[in-house]
C-alpha cells in the first residue's frame, strides 16, 4: 500500500528562550494550527560555537519552533515572524515537506 503525500511548507525558527512566549503568541494570533517547540542543545553560528550545558539563565538558551503550513499561508506567517525575530539572535528557514495528513495543517 502506498500512502499519498501532500506538499506543505516547514517553517523552523531558532530563537533565544526569552523570545519564545512572544513568538508563540504571534503564531496563535496568526492562526497557525500547530507547532512544536524543541530545545536546542548546541550549535555554531556567526559568534562561534555554543552549548546549552552550563548556562545559568534563559538569555543564551536557544529553542526551535517548528511549524508545518499550507503553502498559501507561508508569506502571511513569515513576514510577521521575521519582524519579531529580526533583531534577535537566531535563524528562520523555510523548506518543502510532504505530509500524509493534510487536514492537520
Amino acid at each position: 500500500m502506498t500512502l499519498a503525500t501532500f506538499h506543505k511548507k516547514r517553517l523552523d525558527i531558532v530563537v533565544e528562550a526569552p523570545v519564545l512566549n512572544r513568538l508563540l503568541d504571534l503564531l496563535d494570533d496568526l492562526a497557525v494550527t500547530g507547532y512544536t517547540v524543541l530545545p536546542a542543545l548546541a550549535g555554531r553560528g556567526a559568534e562561534g560555537a555554543w552549548r546549552r550545558a552550563g548556562m545559568v539563565s534563559d538569555a543564551g538558551r536557544m529553542v526551535v519552533v517548528m511549524c508545518i503550513l499550507d503553502e498559501a499561508r507561508i508569506d502571511d506567517v513569515l513576514q510577521p515572524v521575521y519582524e519579531l525575530v529580526r533583531r534577535q539572535i537566531g535563524i528562520v528557514t523555510v523548506s518543502d515537506v510532504a505530509v500524509i495528513r493534510p487536514d492537520h495543517f
